[in-house]
């Protein structure tokens, strides 16, 4: 650190020396010689600017920068900073799309582009718009580093409790006159077994004055994303079996038997119990045991396409002023259909009456068999995409004595579900389930799976029973499936002043700034529901192009049983079947999606808005040894959300459309954030750090808003709470750092946040209007809510060497435990994390591995259960050969285990939780071809 007087004395003394020099020349001077610039680049380069950025840093960070212009090391951003300690991704689609800092919720930690919020939208259907960001929508290509700050200060934008992650792309002037860089390349996984070309180009200029440049960026990528798995929709208990759920069970509360004559009394006999003898025993001693509600053959498909375009502009017209102009558009389609063939085991009116035997292992109902019990096929088409656009001006004056800077800029996202065409097909079978061990279905008698003329939409049934045919006024239409739009949008715009001057004392530099964020996000929701009559709408799946799956379906996966053989239809044709308004009866017209044709479209439409104004003072020293900066951020938060709820609602009857009226909940609040960070270098290897924060989260804007589901058959549901407090948190970090060796370390870290205010989800019975049964129900509703406090603490361990032969080698190791007051697990916090990734290099070849580990971490609640991801690893692996200075060609491997994502429901006291699979899913192994030119 230089203050104005060592900088001046240092001034001073060179032109001293000059002047001397000057004095002592000779008449006439040799031409002085221009000497060889050496620049460290590839692998090792990238490293050394990393620990260099590190070492230099007065707070907490961690950085990687990518290995040359227009190179990162990795196809997604997300996956490229996994390497560093504390670090971990989220995998459930085969690609790294949510980032989580040092056991927190992704939802708790910030990303930022170039120091500014960038607005960010998910394409899946059941995802809520959050305060995530979905990496896998950035071409890596435009990235010159990312920095990973693990603790705060007073200048940077608050709302991270975990850290904050800062996407620098790459600035004009900072390239050499003219920059040609471009890839093609070829991206193959072997579970599609088929390939996608990659095609990017980046363009650099600036000026011989090197006072003006411009990069313009684009890249297309598109990849097939393949998911085989097997699933289950929820769980079911024992006592469901044997009683029913407000419906029927096997045991008791039987169906009525219509094929005797009545008793004396007038009253119809029932069925006799299909569970009895050693059945019934094992129901009636374990009825609080818990089992799959489903077993479904998974089978998901996806093309993913992404335009980018981004533009840099710099102009210093003089050499105080700097102005920067940064745009980034990102266009992504994410069009997907998913095949889902199952036994709907615990479904309340067609299979809880017909289960014949069970075993229960430990609390979990491993093994069951039904007779004549539902199977479904569903199929869903989604349109989905994800469009975001960034627009960002900066102009900053850096005197000697002073600097000031302001910023503007907006960035917005839209995506979500565009059109969702959802068919659902429905038959019976003798069958019986086993996850004891591997995951199996089998069917007794003929695999309906291999049958698709025997499963048929519902159509309905006669009203009353014995007319027919069908007729407006004597039938009763069913559930053929439907029509949903969920688009969701998320907008950003700022504006942003700084201030800052230098002083000759400890205390450096002084600096203030203010702060207007004005952000919007929200969904809606509309649909309509296939009203399908028998002899019109109740088609047969063989209408719509039956086919098998490919013949590697659930490979990787062992005693699936009947799992692994079934058909599936084209979703397009299907598509066009359901919106042509084919499937009509003569007296129906085609329904018109709207927000309120449905509780549910209703209830999932909403807005939030904040307006937050912040204002900072920090000031940074530095004095012999010791250097850091401490500082003060207050935040003033203004947020409301908007929804729709039934205005008068009456018990027992569904609420019409014109009784819905829009709801609004208010909430402010403010926050003053003090923080400081302390570095001292005890020796010139050894840095020791030392920092302290005041930090706060905003609840996730999902979770802050109205919206309700309502499964009508499972009796549970899921929804948000307008009236959530933001998290809180002191966060305290202590660090070491041994730099042993050129481009080499040896680190560690402690860290304890304290978290007040946790928002956990927990569940509640809630009565609500029950759609397929007419009435007023209870279900099991997850909402949630600020649980009290929680605390999130741990260390990492961190080493990494460069060795003279070409060889090296980052490790690392991260402990994180975190959970709250009431004993309930944090989500996304892995206890503990691995990664090691050797290396070589030399002046033609270079290569490098990269294996990834994570233990099982609790996600989220779904339908009443936790739902947890068991323990994840990953392999990757780079080869590149220079072919000469402008040309190298590399191979990269990703996913080359083809892990499983395995999630499963945990149930309180029970021992054998981990059987009840929510998702097992492999996605394939990645291999791509990459030919890559730079000038």
């Amino acid at each position: 650190r230089k203050s104005v007087l060592s900088a001046a004395i240092v001034t001073c003394l060179g032109f001293a020396v000059q002047v001397q020099a000057q004095d002592a020349a000779p008449a006439t001077e040799p031409t002085a010689t221009e000497l060889d610039t050496v620049t460290v680049v590839g692998i090792r380069g990238s490293l050394k600017q990393a620990l260099d950025a590190k070492r230099d840093a007065d707070n907490i960070v961690d950085v990687v920068t990518a290995e040359d212009v227009g190179k990162f090391p990795a196809t997604n951003v997300a996956e490229a900073i996994t390497i560093i300690p504390g670090v971990t991704i989220d995998k459930a689609f085969g690609q790294g799309e949510k980032v989580s800092i040092l056991g927190t919720d992704p939802a708790l930690n910030r990303t930022l582009l170039n120091g500014q919020t960038v607005a960010s939208a998910d394409w899946f259907i059941t995802d809520q718009p959050g305060r995530t960001f979905n990496y896998s929508l950035l071409a890596p290509q435009i990235v010159g580093r990312v920095e990973v700050y693990k603790s705060p200060e007073a200048h940077v934008d608050e709302g991270s409790i975990g850290g904050t992650v800062n996407i620098i792309t790459r600035k004009p002037l900072d390239l050499d006159k003219t920059t040609i860089s471009g890839q093609i390349g070829y991206l193959y996984n072997d579970r599609v077994e088929d390939g996608d070309p990659q095609v990017s180009l980046l363009m650099g200029w600036k000026n011989d004055a090197d006072n003006f440049g411009v990069i313009v960026a684009a890249q297309r990528a598109d990849e097939s994303i393949r998911r085989d798995g097997i699933e289950s929709y929820g769980t079911v208990t024992a006592r469901n079996y044997a009683y029913g759920t407000d419906s029927f069970g096997s045991i008791y509360n039987r169906p009525t038997d219509w094929s005797v004559p009545a008793n004396p009394d007038g009253s119809q006999p029932t069925l006799p119990p299909s569970c009895t003898g050693t059945c019934a025993t094992t129901i009636l001693n374990n009825l609080d045991a818990v089992g799959p509600n489903s077993v479904s053959a998974h089978y998901f498909e996806q093309q993913r396409t992404r335009d980018t375009i981004s533009v840099a502009l710099q102009f210093k017209p003089v050499d105080q002023l700097d102005i920067e102009f940064n745009a980034l558009d990102v266009k992504a389609n994410f069009d997907n259909i998913s095949h889902s063939m199952f036994a709907f085991n615990g479904n309340a009116y067609n299979s809880l009456m017909r289960l014949t035997d069970a075993t229960i292992e430990g609390g979990v109902i491993t093994k069951a068999s039904f007779e004549n019990a539902l199977v479904v096929y569903d199929l869903i088409n989604r349109q989905a995409t994800v469009d975001t656009d960034s627009y960002d001006l900066k102009a900053t004056w850096n005197d000697e004595r002073w600097f000031a800077s302001t910023h503007l800029g907006t960035s917005k996202a839209t995506g979500g579900t565009g059109r969702q065409v959802f068919g659902e097909f429905l038959n019976w079978s003798d069958y019986s389930y086993d996850i004891s061990g591997n995951r199996s279905l089998t069917f007794q008698g003929d695999n309906p799976f291999l049958d698709p003329s025997s499963f048929r939409m519902d159509g309905g049934y006669a009203n009353p029973w014995h007319t027919n045919p069908p007729g407006p006024d004597n039938w009763a239409p069913g559930w053929g499936g439907n029509i949903v739009t969920k688009p969701t949008r998320d907008e950003e715009k700022y504006g942003q002043v700084d201030f800052g001057i230098r002083l000759d004392s400890p205390v450096y530099q002084v600096r203030f700034g203010a702060k207007r964020r004005e952000h919007e996000t929200g969904q809606s929701m509309a649909g309509v529901s296939l009203a399908a009559i028998q002899g019109y709408g109740d088609a047969t799946a063989d209408q719509f192009d039956p086919r098998p799956l490919p013949g590697n379906y659930l490979s990787g996966f062992s005693g699936t049983g009947d799992l692994s053989e079934r058909f599936t239809i084209d979703g397009w044709k299907l598509a066009d079947y359901i919106l042509s308004g084919d499937w009509l009866a003569p007296w129906q017209t085609m329904p018109v999606p709207s927000t309120f044709n449905d509780p549910s479209f209703a209830a999932n439409t909403w807005t939030v808005t904040e307006d937050i104004n912040a204002f900072y003072v920090q000031g940074d020293f530095s004095w012999e040894r010791v250097r850091g900066n401490f500082g003060v951020r207050y935040v003033q938060t203004e947020s409301n959300s908007m929804g729709w709820a039934c205005g008068v609602p009456t018990a027992g009857q569904a609420c019409p459309a014109t009784a819905y009226v829009p709801t609004s909940v208010k909430k402010d609040y403010d926050n003053i954030l003090p923080n400081v960070n302390v570095a001292f270098d005890a020796t010139d290897d050894v840095v020791l750090r030392f920092s302290a924060a005041q930090v706060m989260s905003r609840p996730n804007y999902g979770d802050m808003s109205s919206y309700l589901w309502l499964g009508d058959q499972t009796l549970t549901g899921g929804g948000g709470n307008p009236e959530l407090d933001p998290y809180r948190s002191t966060n305290w970090d202590f660090s070491a750092e041994w730099y042993f060796s050129e481009n080499s370390i040896l680190a560690g870290t402690l860290f304890y946040k304290d978290v007040s205010d946790y928002i956990l989800v927990t569940t509640q019975d809630e009565t609500h209007f029950n759609q397929s049964r007419g009435r007023d129900t209870v279900y099991s509703v997850s909402r949630p809510n600020n649980a009290g406090d929680a605390s999130i603490q741990g260390f990492s361990a961190a080493f990494q060497q460069s060795f003279d032969n070409g060889l090296g080698v980052l490790a690392n190791y991260t402990y994180a435990d975190a959970e709250g007051d009431n004993g309930e697990p944090l989500p996304y916090n892995s206890k503990n994390q691995v990664n090691v990734s050797p290396f070589f290099e030399n002046d033609d070849w270079s290569a490098r591995i990269t294996y990834s580990w994570r233990s099982k971490y609790y996600t989220q609640v779904d339908r009443g259960n936790f739902l947890v991801t068991d323990d994840y690893d990953s392999l990757d692996a780079n080869l590149t050969y220079k072919v000469n200075d402008f040309l190298s060609v590399s191979l990269d491997g990703m996913n080359l285990l083809d892990s499983n994502y395995y999630t499963y429901a945990e149930v309180d006291g029970i021992a054998n939780t981990e059987k009840l699979v929510r998702g097992d899913y492999r996605t394939g192994r990645r291999y791509m071809a990459t030919l890559r030119v730079q000038f």
